[in-house]
């Protein structure tokens, strides 16, 4: 048995831990993913203090079934779970929820469901964290004939969750991608949000091949593109994995004197040389990997969708089809977002230099209006000459929402690995997932509150 199962089977209704904290993997994922998360927050908050749920109703390619329906699947355990504890006289009185990459979707949703059902006024949300999760999709803003491909391919290889995940599904009645619907300021989601004291993300800056910088940081802008020309400013005794959330990066003074024609030449060469290799077996084995990936893709997607059909009709859970909306606002938005998914055909990789400077700004004041009884708390940054990604309306609009409600966000830079993803979560055993485990120590001595 794992660790992340043995945690679920141990939750000791005799202690008298009233603080639940609920972790959620990612697509294709299993509890053990969560192995090294659940022992090390085991290790800092004893089952006395802290009780742990490691979500296992979409463990597999039951992530392939939508982020609203694995939403649904975590919050049927969270609620058993809690009805548990009240029967057995141990009620929680505070939740954290930390998701890993889709994970972290899956939980917005899911609190926003909680929320819904009234937990939260008996129940004080606490830590809401997510790890490398793609908030804005994962949809490339880079141009060219091969990322079109990818835009185009990737979102149908998925089921539910890849069309989600590219922002091409209409979620319900609402005329709009599910990921907008969570990012709307009059959503049970973005409500659901506010209410957590701590809002954390940790974003990889670099070789994160699932989930880019910018999806998973929240931002308009990359600037970790070229390492060679910037400053990076770490974070303490944290350094060099975790940088300085407020002042992370800056442009370099002076640029690195550029070597001569022969040692660029001899060095390129050698390089060339290392991966000859490497790259005549990839020629070798894309063509049918792609063959092998499509084949299974469609097969997991068939299966996918007969299960979503099985929870339309009733078979499945069914006790969450509730409003999604507090007030009127979202009409106005819905309108408004079928308009821009009409002009927001991007080619370039980046926005004009005329456009950087208002990404930050439009509808600004439409965001604060939408949100009347919240407190608005962003996240302080300070500004950078860099340029604007050239992404969609919508998701701008994703950025300006989330940023209202305020995330803390620490960008992460992994160097030993090029599986960056995985390592940020140490998601595996491996030597050279080690400075993971630099990002797990922060997130609970900086981020985590019991």
């Amino acid at each position: 048995m794992s660790i992340a199962e043995s945690e679920r089977a141990s939750v000791d209704t005799q202690h008298k831990a009233d603080h639940l904290c609920v972790l959620v993997h990612g697509l294709w994922g299993t509890p053990s993913h969560l192995d090294y998360l659940s022992k090390s927050l085991r290790e800092k908050h004893p089952a006395d203090k802290l009780n742990i749920l490691v979500a296992k109703s979409n463990s597999g390619t039951y992530t392939y079934d939508g982020i609203e329906t694995g939403g649904e699947r975590v919050t049927q355990e969270v609620e058993e779970l809690l009805e548990e504890l009240i029967h057995a006289g141990t009620p929680i009185t505070k939740i954290s929820i930390i998701g890993y990459s889709l994970g972290g979707l899956i939980a917005r949703y899911a609190i926003g469901l909680l929320y819904s059902k009234g937990w939260f006024e008996k129940i004080r949300p606490i830590n809401f964290t997510t790890f490398a999760t793609p908030h804005l999709g994962v949809r490339t803003p880079l141009r060219g004939y091969h990322s079109q491909l990818w835009n185009a391919f990737g979102a149908r290889t998925l089921s539910s969750s890849g069309r989600q995940l590219f922002t091409i599904d209409t979620f319900r009645d609402t005329k709009r991608p599910i990921l907008s619907v969570l990012a709307d300021p009059g959503s049970i989601f973005i409500r659901a949000l506010s209410e957590f004291k701590n809002r954390t993300l940790y974003a990889n800056i670099v070789n994160d091949r699932s989930a880019p910088f910018y999806t998973t940081a929240i931002a308009s802008t990359d600037p970790f593109v070229d390492l060679d020309a910037i400053d990076i400013q770490t974070f303490e005794s944290y350094s060099p994995t975790i940088l300085d959330p407020d002042n992370p990066v800056s442009p370099k003074a002076t640029k690195e004197p550029l070597q001569p024609f022969y040692a660029r030449f001899s060095s390129g060469g050698q390089d060339l040389l290392t991966r000859l290799p490497l790259y005549t077996a990839l020629v070798a084995l894309i063509p049918v990997a792609t063959v092998a990936w499509t084949i299974n893709s469609g097969i997991q997607s068939f299966r996918s969708n007969k299960r979503l059909q099985l929870h339309e009709q009733g078979k499945g859970l069914d006790g969450y089809r509730i409003p999604l909306m507090m007030n009127g606002n979202s009409a106005r938005s819905a309108v408004s977002g079928a308009f821009r998914r009409v002009n927001s055909a991007h080619g370039q990789d980046y926005l004009p230099e005329s456009q950087d400077d208002d990404s930050d700004d439009v509808d600004e004041d439409r965001a604060e209006e939408d949100l009347p009884k919240l407190e608005l708390k962003r996240t302080s940054s300070r500004k950078a000459d860099f340029p604007t990604l050239a992404l969609t309306d919508e998701q701008f609009e994703m950025i300006r929402n989330l940023d209202n409600v305020g995330f803390k966000k620490y960008p992460v830079h992994i160097k030993n690995h090029r599986h960056t993803h995985a390592a940020i979560i140490v998601r595996m055993q491996k030597p050279g997932f080690d400075e993971g485990k630099v990002v797990v120590r922060h997130w609970l001595d900086e981020a985590f509150e019991l």
